[in-house]
């Protein structure tokens, strides 16, 4: 596959599987498109203009031409400079390496993360949260993820990758909108008198998670019994990083009674212990794999060989 094939697929599969549906990213990418067209000449070399395909700031091609032919992909969860190194030494041995390919964003995709933390007010709508509320908490997230974000030295890894000869690409949320939608689908054929236990069980059935209880990161009961009824489950998959703690409190009043999210903090668990929701952790890297396999498959599909570092776990399902 070209590597800009390889790009538009991961992020229109990043649309297709978006909570907020394709017409409201359509509507989004007109926002945006006026937004260009309103400004200066002088100012348009600021613009970032992947972002009137893309509405996904988190991935991006970081190194390497639109054009290159790419026949094995290196993929991981992270791509830091160790991991850059190894793929160097791989290719000393021998083994082809035509792509990186990162789930976690670098360089100028990590500088604007808090661009794709919007979705997360989306989500609460759908569970009886205001659209008001969620996007007026989440403007203030937003703006704390962009200052903690911006004194980083995210270019690390971008120049040892143009160092090292290495084409690098990052695919973030429209991973993360894969395994939110897998997951979401397959929780609502769940009987919400189920038990939490129960929703643990069902979890362990997927291989990715079943791979995460071998390693000892499996899914995990983070707060409550499992022997509660899980009630209304939220899946909280997407949307760059966590959100606001105060989203829990307005999460419960909708009638949510399990969060099952990726990871949690210890303010936003013991939020929801205050509110007496279960939260169930599938496992991080368990699910970043998911929904990275999700886009792999076509990957795959066209010929491309995966080779999987980093704490990524390839189950193909093609």
């Amino acid at each position: 596959m070209r590597l800009q094939d390889m790009y538009e697929t991961a992020f229109r599969a990043g649309i297709k599987a978006d909570p907020r549906g394709e017409d409201r990213i359509k509507s989004l990418l007109d926002r945006v498109r006026k937004e260009y067209d309103g400004l200066a000449e002088d100012k348009r070399w600021e613009f970032d203009a992947e972002r009137l395909t893309n509405p996904f700031a988190d991935t991006r091609i970081l190194v390497g031409t639109p054009d290159t032919e790419v026949k094995t992909v290196l993929v991981g969860i992270d791509m830091e400079v160790g991991e850059l190194l190894l793929a160097d030494a791989l290719r000393r041995q021998g083994r082809t390496v035509d792509l990186l390919l990162a789930h976690h964003p670098e360089g100028r995709a990590l500088a604007r993360i808090d661009e794709v933390m919007g979705v997360q007010a989306d989500i609460w709508r759908d569970f009886g949260v205001s659209i008001a509320y969620g996007d007026a908490i989440l403007s203030e997230r937003m703006a704390e993820i962009m200052r903690a974000v911006h004194p980083r030295n995210n270019e690390r890894a971008i120049a040892a990758a143009r160092l090292l000869g290495f084409p690098f690409m990052c695919c973030h949320t429209p991973a993360d909108n894969s395994v939110q939608a897998f997951l979401t689908e397959k929780c609502g054929e769940l009987d919400t008198e189920g038990t939490v236990d129960e929703l643990v069980d069902f979890l362990k059935t997927i291989p990715e998670y079943r791979e995460g209880v071998i390693h000892g990161m499996g899914p995990t009961i983070f707060e409550g019994n499992g022997s509660r009824r899980t009630g209304k489950i939220m899946v909280d998959m997407t949307g760059g990083t966590s959100g606001p703690v105060d989203s829990i409190a307005k999460l419960a009043a909708a009638g949510v009674g399990t969060i099952l999210g990726m990871h949690m903090g210890e303010d936003h668990r013991k939020k929801a212990k205050e509110e007496k929701i279960s939260v169930v952790i599938a496992g991080h890297a368990s699910s970043d794999s998911l929904g990275m396999n999700l886009i792999i498959d076509e990957y795959e599909r066209q010929g491309v060989e995966v080779i999987a570092c980093s704490g990524f776990t390839r189950v193909s399902r093609v």
